[in-house]
């Protein structure tokens, strides 16, 4: 699992710029996208509802206008039911033969027809009692009563309180709703009631008035003047009084409001209301927004669109930006590998003109870079061989002094061989001193001057110090440096037993993975590191070179051949010292490269 997270982490990590850019735009397109359609939802729904309102409106007049002329029609034919003198006296005469009788039913049936007929086209039925306890009912089945239920009829009560008024009031029969206007029959002269006349029509005739401008969540209403809905769309909805409805519309027939919304029957509704004043009741339109908005806007196919774009936008935009900024991350992952060419690899760049533009800046500045490197490596390489050659050519002169004054008593005191012997070993040491500096030399020759060296110290000082050589055969025949062991052994012998009186040192060579591995091991006093470095230097009259010390070996090993090789020295006080000079394996070609700087 940690290595996946780790793999996870690392591409995010090697994309932050991508990811970044990405996200960013991921979210602002969601953002976005949210707000348009929201706002595009919400205008539309605006948009809609005002229109709507606009066609509810004028529907709504239409509907008012045929209650109105319905209204119209109830007050010409009670004006014509008040002045026809035939109906007066058939309700005012009260003893009469049969045949008297039967021609006044004649009559009165003819003349009622005639006014009859102007508000039969609605549906409505006209009944007319008089005080001589007669009734004439134009259409029985639509209401059934008798002139006793009349008498004593709500509705009769409240015309006989106002008799100079036509009411119209609602009631019901047999459970259905009923509007009927009432009007009490006056004597002009005399004020006398002589009758009543009844126009009713049922809820289901009143329906027919707006039936065919309803639509599923648009509902009509009938209120009268104490909330009780007397007719509407929704048969439920008949019988029940809300005085909420009520409120609301008489707050907008008072502010001239087109609409508003109100909470009924647990919705929100949008109402519409026009006052019916023949009527004294409100002709209300209820708009359920939610079902007209859901049935105006499908917000699933809405919301599916907008998933649809928003995942082909992010789609685009992740082939786009990842093309966009992968040359950028290629180019940034080649700088943070550079440091594995040694800043010599270039930059190669494949997009758009900014990452080539950066990569040939890039290119140009290490191209530089390396310029200058190179002349500064050039420069420390010429310094270190002009002071190796310097130092190489700063032969002790006390030295050769003291070695020509030990040859000097060999031959006073007849020892003429060793004084030769001596001799021809200074003479192999100063014709390697005067050879070039970058010359190599093979392990075997670099041997044979070491021990010329040792000869003429022992010559001069006696063998209180033994030499041993330790060298495999096989690297006899590599080549190395001139001068890299002769300053350890001289150090050993000038240095390290300066406490002790004798003692040895001992040289081993060999070949280790592919290396070629020196040991220079002493059994002298020893020396604390801390204090004494690589970069010590030793100076004292009885060595043959000035300045000649471990650490220009060591920089000079290092300038050749890099840092995989060089000296290495490990020493305690009172233990010895032990010196590690670490070469390639250097055939006599392969040293003429090396050493050409």
């Amino acid at each position: 699992m940690r290595p996946i997270i780790r793999k996870f982490y690392r591409i995010i990590q090697t994309n932050d710029l991508f990811f970044k850019v990405f996200l960013v735009m991921v979210v602002s397109i969601i953002s976005v996208s949210i707000v348009i359609s929201y706002s595009t939802i919400q205008v539309s729904q605006n948009l809609f509802m005002d229109t709507f309102t606009i066609t509810n409106t004028k529907v709504l007049n239409q509907m008012k206008s045929r209650l109105e002329a319905y209204s119209y029609a109830v007050v010409n034919t009670v004006n014509s039911m008040q002045t026809n003198g035939t109906i007066k006296r058939v309700l005012m005469e009260e003893q009469l033969n049969s045949i008297e009788t039967a021609k006044l039913y004649y009559e009165m049936t003819k003349q009622m027809e005639s006014v009859y007929t102007e508000v039969a086209s609605y549906g409505a039925n006209m009944i007319v009692i008089g005080k001589n306890s007669r009734l004439f009912n134009m259409n029985y089945s639509n209401w059934p009563v008798t002139w006793d239920e009349l008498q004593h009829h709500a509705v009769t009560t409240e015309a006989l309180q106002s008799p100079n008024q036509l009411l119209i009031q609602s009631t019901s029969e047999n459970g259905e709703p009923m509007i009927v206007a009432a009007k009490v029959l006056l004597e002009r002269s005399t004020e006398n009631r002589y009758g009543i006349v009844y126009i009713s029509i049922r809820e289901r005739q009143l329906r027919e008035f707006y039936e065919g401008y309803t639509t599923e969540g648009n509902k009509i209403l009938i209120v009268n003047d104490e909330g009780q809905i007397i007719s509407s769309n929704d048969q439920t909805m008949i019988g029940v009084t809300d005085q909420a409805l009520l409120h609301a519309s008489r707050e907008m027939s008072e502010l001239g409001l087109e609409y508003t919304d109100v909470h009924v029957f647990d919705k929100d509704y949008m109402i519409l209301s026009e006052y019916l004043p023949t009527f004294n009741m409100y002709l209300i339109n209820l708009v359920d927004k939610r079902m007209i908005s859901e049935n105006l806007l499908s917000k699933k196919e809405i919301y599916f669109i907008i998933i649809g774009i928003i995942v082909l936008s992010v789609f685009i935009i992740f082939i786009l930006l990842r093309r966009m900024t992968k040359s950028l991350t290629n180019v940034v992952e080649q700088i943070s590998n550079m440091a594995k060419y040694h800043f010599k690899r270039p930059l190669v760049a494949s997009g758009g003109y900014e990452t080539e533009q950066i990569a040939n800046a890039f290119n140009d500045m290490l191209r530089e870079l390396q310029e200058y490197v190179d002349l500064v490596v050039e420069t420390e390489q010429k310094q270190r061989k002009a002071e190796l050659k310097a130092l190489q050519h700063q032969i002790n002169p006390h030295f050769l002094y003291n070695t020509l004054t030990s040859v000097k008593f060999m031959v006073q005191q007849g020892d003429k061989e060793k004084a030769a012997e001596t001799i021809l070993a200074l003479i192999t040491l100063l014709q390697n001193a005067l050879g070039h500096i970058n010359e190599t030399i093979t392990v075997e020759q670099e041997l044979t001057i070491i021990k010329k060296y040792v000869l003429i110290n022992q010559a001069r000082y006696g063998e209180r110090i033994k030499v041993h050589y330790f060298v495999s055969p096989e690297c006899l025949p590599y080549q190395m440096p001139k001068l890299v062991l002769q300053p350890f052994i001289e150090n050993a012998f000038f240095h390290a037993f300066n406490k002790k009186k004798e003692g040895f040192i001992q040289v081993m060579a060999a070949v280790k993975d592919e290396k070629l591995l020196f040991e220079i091991v002493d059994n002298g006093d020893g020396m604390d590191l801390e204090k004494v470095s690589l970069s010590s230097r030793y100076h004292g009259k009885r060595q043959l070179f000035h300045g000649i010390g471990v650490r220009n070996v060591h920089e000079r090993i290092q300038l050749l051949y890099g840092k995989d090789y060089g000296v290495e020295m490990t020493s305690n006080i009172g233990n010895g010292t032990v010196v590690h000079v670490i070469l390639p394996l250097l055939t006599n070609e392969l040293s003429k490269k090396s050493t050409n700087f």
